[in-house]
C-alpha cells in the first residue's frame, strides 16, 4: 500500500449529472429528468486507488466518465492537479487528456476489429502529435501487459478476452498517464484469467506510480487492490473511506449487506455466518425515495429516514457513512 499522506492527484465536489428522458406518445409529450449522480465527492491520491462499487445502475460508471469529462457533468467541480476540467475548453482538455485514461468494461468493443493491436496501441501516440519511433513504443508497451512483441501485427479477434483487455491496458499507458479509470476492467473476463490481470494492475501500479479509480461491483476484486472504497446507492455515496475499516466494520447497512453476499474461502466461517437478503428492486433513478434513498430496502428503516436524508458523517472506525442508525 502507498503512503496515506500522498498528494491529492484528483478532486471531486458536489459533482451532479441529470439525463433528460423526453418521449412523444403522439397524444402528449413527456419530460423528465434522470439524476444519475448526486453530490458525489471524494479525493484520489496521488499512486492510490479509489474503488467506486455499487449495483448496476447505482450511477458509478457515469462517475467515471464524468471524471474524464467523457460526458459534461450537470454541476459540481473535478480537479485534477489543481485545475477544474469542468471550465476548460475542447483544446484545453486535449492536452490534460494525456495525463488521464480509460479502460472499458468490454475489451473487444473497445478495439477497432480492422486495425492491427500494434495500430491500436499507437493511435492514442499519433492522435497527441507524439514524435519517436512507435514501433519501438509499442513493443515496450506489450512486453510490459505480459504480451510478445509479435502480437503487434494481430487483430483483435485472434486474442482471448484476457489478452484483448491487456492490449487495452496497453493502449491506455501509451502516453504516460497519471491517472487511469478502470470501468469494470474484469467483469466481462473468466473468473479463471480475473486475478491476473488484477494483479497485473497492481504490479503497474508499484512500476508506474499511477492513480486508479477502479469502478467494480464486486467487492472482493475490490479489496485487492483498492486503497479507499467508496459504496454507492443509487447515485449517492453511502459509505467512503479506508479499504480496511470499509471491509472490517462497514457503517452502512447496504455496505454490511453487499459485504454479506461475498462467499468466503473458509467453509466453517461460510456456513455460520448471517447473510442479509435485500428485498425489492433499486428504485427507479426516475423518482427516487424522499430522505434516504435506501430506506425502501433497509431493515432498520423508519419514519426519521423517509423525511430526512442522512449525511455523510465520520464514524468512530474512521470511515464515513450516510445512515441514521449506523452499525
Amino acid at each position: 500500500m502507498t503512503n496515506n499522506h500522498a498528494e491529492v492527484l484528483l478532486s471531486v465536489r458536489n459533482l451532479v449529472k441529470n439525463f433528460e428522458l423526453r418521449a412523444n406518445t403522439g397524444i402528449r409529450k413527456t419530460h423528465r429528468i434522470v439524476q444519475a449522480v448526486a453530490d458525489v465527492s471524494f479525493d484520489v491520491k496521488v499512486g492510490q486507488t479509489l474503488g467506486l462499487v455499487g449495483e448496476s445502475g447505482s450511477g458509478k460508471t457515469t462517475v467515471g466518465r464524468s471524471v474524464l469529462q467523457l460526458i459534461q457533468p450537470t454541476s459540481g467541480e473535478v480537479i485534477f492537479e489543481g485545475e477544474d476540467l469542468t471550465k476548460m475548453s475542447f483544446e484545453e482538455l486535449r492536452h490534460v487528456r494525456r495525463q488521464m485514461q480509460i479502460v472499458f468494461q468490454d475489451p473487444f468493443a473497445s478495439l477497432d476489429p480492422k486495425m492491427t493491436v500494434g495500430s491500436s496501441i499507437a493511435e492514442p501516440l499519433v492522435v497527441q502529435g507524439v514524435g519517436g519511433n512507435h514501433q519501438d513504443k509499442v513493443a515496450e508497451l506489450l512486453d510490459l501487459v505480459g504480451l510478445s512483441t509479435d502480437h503487434a501485427k494481430r487483430f483483435p479477434h485472434e486474442f482471448s478476452g484476457g489478452q484483448r483487455q491487456r492490449v487495452g491496458i496497453a493502449r491506455a499507458l501509451a502516453l504516460d498517464p497519471k491517472l487511469i479509470v478502470l470501468d469494470e476492467p474484469v467483469s466481462a473476463l473468466d473468473v479463471s484469467i480475473q486475478a491476473g490481470v488484477v494483479n497485473l494492475f497492481g504490479d503497474l501500479q508499484k512500476r508506474l506510480g499511477m492513480s486508479y479509480v477502479f469502478i467494480a461491483h464486486d467487492l472482493s476484486v475490490v479489496r485487492h487492490i483498492a486503497d479507499q472504497v467508496a459504496v454507492m446507492y443509487l447515485g449517492k455515496i453511502v459509505e467512503i473511506g479506508d479499504k480496511d475499516a470499509v471491509y472490517r466494520n462497514p457503517s452502512h447497512p447496504y455496505t454490511k449487506a453487499l459485504l454479506s453476499a461475498v462467499p468466503l474461502p473458509d467453509p466453517k466461517i461460510e456456513r455460520s455466518r448471517h447473510r442479509i437478503m435485500l428485498e425489492g428492486d433499486v428504485p427507479s433513478p426516475v423518482n427516487p425515495p424522499t430522505g434516504c434513498r435506501f430506506r425502501t430496502r433497509c431493515w432498520k428503516a423508519t419514519e426519521l429516514c423517509a423525511v430526512e436524508e442522512p449525511q455523510l458523517v465520520v464514524r468512530s472506525t474512521g470511515q464515513q457513512s450516510a445512515c441514521h442508525f449506523p452499525e
